[in-house]
This record gives structure tokens, C-alpha cells and sequence, in this order.
């Protein structure tokens, strides 16, 4: 497997658990920086690399009306301010072939939307920039489907790449993890994150009505993918959830997410120690 770069974060074998965490959306620059100084507090306790996500856009919202960012402009401005001021990588999704160079100028890393993982044109883009990328499994999927996109993105001479398991269709509204696809996209030669926060996500609600979510589901997830083997878990996190603007009901409460990432870290300790001491 490939050790990639995040700024100045590296993930890859021997290298410790990353996180990735943040608002679903950019809502105010309040509501980053003080989320990503409390994470950046827990993670480093925790001696977790971190890496600050929140969208600037969700183009995928069930409603035009919905809240859907502060836009490319004004979301970067905040994402580059927590850089500076934080020392942090950010990321953010991108949704079009046009936003990867202006993205590219802030972002350490470009996240392609599961629901976009096999656009053509966003890939190459991304590539293109040179920049580290997070390429979330479409839904529609199979694991191993994710070797075409990955050869997408090398054939730029990009090798920066990051593969997100969010969960696969199971009937219409919800997902399920399947764990096998984790030593399935591992074996592909990239890291491997987990992101437990949208595979309980009740799609065809609104992510604000309480139905839309089952986020009491994320510890077990979470620990489950981390005994299975990945480099990075993934969490959307708010300081207070009930009155986020996008996915309220599915983030993980900022609160509780140190007690969260203790027993992933306890748990990713222990698959280490048991892989090195009994290779299956």
C-alpha cells in the first residue's frame, strides 16, 4: 500500500489512525474554526493526525430551497482562514471539472461525492491539480469497481488517493456497510477511511427531521470497520447538531466524539498488536 500526503499529514502502513472530521457544511466561520480547534484539541491528545473537512457546497440536497453552503468563495476564504490560523489540512467536496483549480489553491485535499465517483471529467480534473484526493465509493459500486477510478486519476500522475467506504444501497432509503469492501479496496494499493456518519443517513427524510439519521449506530460501525483494517475514519461532527443546517441528523455530537475516538484508537491498537503478533 502507498503512504500519501496531506499536507503535512502523511497516511499509509506504520503511519498512526488519521481523522477526518467537521461540520457537513460550511455554515459561518464561527462554527468551523471553533469546531476545528475542538477537534484538533482531541485528536492531538488522541496522537491522531486530522484533517479539517466541511463543503463549502452540498449539491446534493433533496430540496432547492434547503441550505446548501456558503458557496465556493466565501467557503474557501473560511477553510483557508482555519489553515492559517490552525495549522491544518482542509477538504472539501468539489462537484464540477471548474471548481478543482480554485478549490486546488486552498484544499490540501479534493473529495469526489459518492453520488460523482465515476464522472469522468471531475476525476481528471482533481488529478490534475496534483492535490491529495478522497474519492468516496459510489453507493452503486462494488469495491473492486474502484481500480477504473483510481486508474483515472493515475493516468494524470497523480497517486495521492484516499477510497471512503460510505455504505451500499440496501432497498431505497438505507445503506449498509459491507466490510468486506475494506480489505477489498485496501488490497488496491490506497488508504482506506471509514465514514460511519453517512452510511446512517435514512435517505428520502430530511436530513433535519430526527427519522433521517441513526446515528446511535456510528460507535458500532465505527469499531467495527477500525477491527477490519482502514488508515482513516471519517466523522461529521457539529457542536450542535439539532441546529445544523445540512445532516443534522445523522453527525455525531462534538461532545461525545473524544469517547468516540478513544475506542477507535483503543481499537485500531489492538488490531495492530493481534496482526503482529498472529498473522492470519
Amino acid at each position: 500500500m502507498k503512504t500519501i500526503e496531506a499536507g503535512s499529514i502523511r497516511i499509509g502502513p506504520g503511519e498512526p489512525l488519521a481523522l477526518i472530521a467537521g461540520p457537513c457544511v460550511i455554515e459561518s466561520e464561527a462554527i468551523v474554526l471553533r469546531t476545528a480547534e475542538q477537534v484538533q484539541k482531541i485528536a492531538a491528545r488522541l496522537g491522531m493526525p486530522f484533517i479539517l473537512k466541511s463543503s463549502y457546497t452540498k449539491d446534493n440536497r433533496s430540496s432547492s430551497q434547503t441550505y446548501q453552503g456558503a458557496g465556493m468563495q466565501e467557503g474557501l476564504k473560511i477553510l483557508q482562514k482555519a489553515r492559517q490560523e490552525l495549522g491544518v489540512p482542509v477538504l472539501s467536496d468539489i462537484h464540477n471539472e471548474f471548481e478543482a483549480g480554485p478549490a486546488a489553491e486552498v484544499l490540501d485535499v479534493l473529495q469526489i461525492p459518492a453520488y460523482l465517483s465515476m464522472q469522468t471529467s471531475l476525476t481528471v480534473a482533481a488529478a490534475k491539480t496534483g492535490k491529495a484526493i478522497n474519492i468516496k465509493k459510489g453507493q452503486f459500486l462494488d469495491p473492486m469497481d474502484m481500480k477504473n477510478v483510481i486508474a483515472k486519476i493515475e493516468n494524470e500522475g497523480n497517486h495521492n488517493i484516499m477510497l471512503t467506504e460510505r455504505g451500499t444501497f440496501f432497498g431505497y432509503h438505507n445503506l449498509v456497510i459491507d466490510y468486506r469492501s475494506l480489505p477489498v479496496m485496501r488490497s488496491l494499493g490506497y488508504p482506506v477511511v471509514i465514514d460511519p456518519t453517512h452510511a446512517i443517513r435514512v435517505y428520502g427524510i430530511s436530513s433535519s427531521d430526527p427519522r433521517g439519521g441513526n446515528p446511535q449506530f456510528v460507535p458500532a460501525l465505527s469499531r467495527a470497520a477500525i477491527a477490519a483494517g482502514c488508515e482513516v475514519i471519517f466523522i461529521e461532527t457539529h457542536p450542535r447538531c439539532e441546529e445544523a443546517l445540512c445532516d443534522a441528523a445523522s453527525m455525531w455530537p462534538l461532545q461525545r466524539l473524544e469517547n468516540l475516538l478513544v475506542q477507535v484508537k483503543k481499537m485500531d491498537d489492538l488490531r495492530r498488536e493481534l496482526e503482529a503478533k498472529y498473522p492470519a
